[in-house]
């Protein structure tokens, strides 16, 4: 007879060794068969390369809404200005909500921006791993530890400048009418945390033929090109300084040839690095334009030069329900203060549903300070064409619509400074 501690030892190995096998002849996952969902996550890194991110951390999905994310991470700099610290304070959202955490980075000194954009990359994903291991991608993560790091630069052979070159041509007629309008730009950004380079050139033209039918015809032309460029200089959280600069020619504004530069400076009430959630801010530009007219002016006036102050005042919110921004703007001459214009611009985006949107888009101005009017007026046919600009007290425009966008998304680096670029001085508008 078998002793008893024998027979049950070769049946736990017998049911060993059937386990094995059973799981040896297990089909693997199919080829088809999805991959795990992601922890989605919305990143708020003021000036950030979100797509430097989708490469260091393939293991989250980055979206572009906060409704959409599961994980908030916001990015910003910490301690004095110069210090270079950054603090990441990441929030647990939904399923993850009261999961939070804040990390630091310190970037060793003399690092250039592609090492301390890696490093931050570095710390959001040791950040993030918390989250991922609560979800079924934590099977396909692994942990190395590297006793010596040797970061490699970003290979950018453009040095973050963007270039884009657009043009068109519109074409139509009939027995007794033709058009043609013609348009070609070309433009030089480079945006970066600390600078940002605005550059174009632009050109445009449009041709109108009429004939009557009673032997006589109308043939017009109207033209215009011109250059502008910004530089903006980031001054720690709160101030930029910067300037503008551009050449213009209208035939529309009766406009032969316009110069103009205006250093400008800007106060915004919150931290930059706050821009995804609120800007309050004031900028202030001060003018100088040279300006040759094609026909004498309502004042006399063939060329003359002149001094401009505009003060701009934007405010704008951003929620997971949207954005909104109110925009107010005076500008005045100073050799006549009553040479003046006020504006008020608003704009709302709501969001409905991922990608679509609701736009409301408004603007409002009081115009006193047409100064290229030509004396002669205009014909008839320029009136209706609207070949020459009229002498206004106001002009307005309303727009409302929906948008949608969908698809890969792709982030480039976002600097708030001076807003969009802003506008320059202006003579003939």
């Amino acid at each position: 007879m078998r002793h008893p501690r024998k027979t049950l030892a070769a049946l736990l190995l017998t049911l060993a060794g059937l386990a094995g096998l059973a799981a040896a002849q297990a089909p693997p996952p199919g080829p088809g068969a999805p991959p795990p969902p992601r922890p989605r996550v919305f990143v708020d890194w003021p000036g950030g390369d979100v797509e430097l991110l989708r490469k260091e951390i393939p293991f989250v999905e980055f979206v572009p809404e906060l409704a959409a994310a599961q994980v908030h991470v916001v990015v910003s700099p910490q301690g004095p200005p110069g210090s270079g610290t950054f603090g990441l304070i990441f929030t647990g959202l939904g399923e993850f909500r009261g999961d939070d955490n804040s990390l630091t980075y310190t970037p060793e000194p003399g690092a250039g921006p592609e090492d301390i954009g890696r490093g931050l990359a570095g710390t959001i994903k040791l950040g993030l791993l918390r989250y991922a291991a609560k979800t079924p991608v934590a099977r396909d993560l692994t942990v190395r530890f590297l006793d010596e790091t040797k970061p490699t630069a970003v290979n950018d052979p453009w040095n973050s400048w963007i270039f884009s070159l657009s043009g068109n041509a519109f074409l139509m007629g009939e027995t007794q009418y033709r058009s043609g309008s013609y348009f070609a730009s070309f433009s030089a950004n480079r945006v970066r945390p600390e600078l940002k380079v605005q550059t174009s050139v632009y050109y445009n033209q449009n041709d109108t033929w009429f004939d009557f039918g009673d032997g006589t015809t109308y043939d017009s032309t109207a033209h215009g090109f011109g250059a502008s460029g910004l530089v903006v200089k980031s001054l720690g959280e709160h101030w930029s300084a910067g300037g503008y600069a551009e050449a213009e020619s209208s035939t529309y504004a009766n406009l032969d040839l316009g110069f103009t530069v205006a250093p400008a400076v800007e106060f915004n009430v919150f931290p930059y690095s706050e821009h995804t959630k609120k800007q309050f801010r004031f900028l202030y530009r001060l003018g100088f334009t040279h300006a040759r007219y094609i026909e004498e002016t309502i004042y006399f006036k063939t060329s003359e030069n002149l001094l401009q102050g505009a003060l701009t005042c934007a405010y704008e919110v951003v929620r997971p329900w949207g954005n909104a921004t109110i925009r107010l703007e005076g500008s005045h001459y100073f050799h006549d203060f009553s040479k003046n214009r006020f504006e008020l611009e608003t704009e709302l985006d709501i969001r409905i549903w991922r990608g679509l949107s609701f736009e409301v888009d408004a603007s409002y101005a009081q115009i006193h300070d047409q100064l290229s009017l030509p004396a002669g007026g205009a014909s008839y046919e320029e009136i209706l064409l609207r070949q020459k600009q009229l002498a206004t007290g106001y002009n307005y425009s309303l727009s409302v619509g929906f948008n949608f966008s969908f698809g890969s998304t792709r982030s480039q680096v976002v600097n708030p400074r001076f807003g969009n670029g802003g506008r320059s001085i202006s003579i003939g508008m």
